[in-house]
């Protein structure tokens, strides 16, 4: 039971897109990723997902709209809405997730991207 610097984590990784595990409450994760460019579509039938932007702007599209969060902002993508996180003009986004452990990273799409194993950091 000691605070997480959330600064310090986000440091200690350079890859993108793979989230990495800094917490686990309960049956949730907390995992933190570097984010840069475009993601995949994707869909999480069973779970919902939140996002925290820590450094940066995240796009955040939608089959019939694209929401920006920013800095300091949260957005919950609740269970069986297919959506796809981008970021624009080259700039690396710092997130934080909160999503069950059982959470597949790509939902039910297959894709280069997919992680399969969140490291522990």
């Amino acid at each position: 039971m000691k605070p997480i610097n959330l600064k310090e984590k986000h440091a200690e990784f350079t890859k993108q897109w793979h989230p990495h595990q800094i917490a686990v409450v309960d049956d949730m994760q907390v995992l933190l990723a570097k984010l840069q460019g475009e993601f995949v579509w994707h869909t999480h039938e069973n779970e919902d997902e939140l996002f925290q932007v820590i450094k940066g702007t995240l796009y955040m599209q939608f089959r019939d709209r694209t929401e920006v969060v920013n800095e300091g902002e949260i957005i919950v993508v609740p269970k069986g809405v297919e959506h796809n996180p981008i970021t624009k003009n080259g700039e690396e986004v710092h997130v934080l997730l909160f999503e069950k452990i059982n959470t597949a990273h790509t939902g039910n799409v297959i894709h280069e991207k997919t992680q399969t194993d969140y490291p522990k950091i």
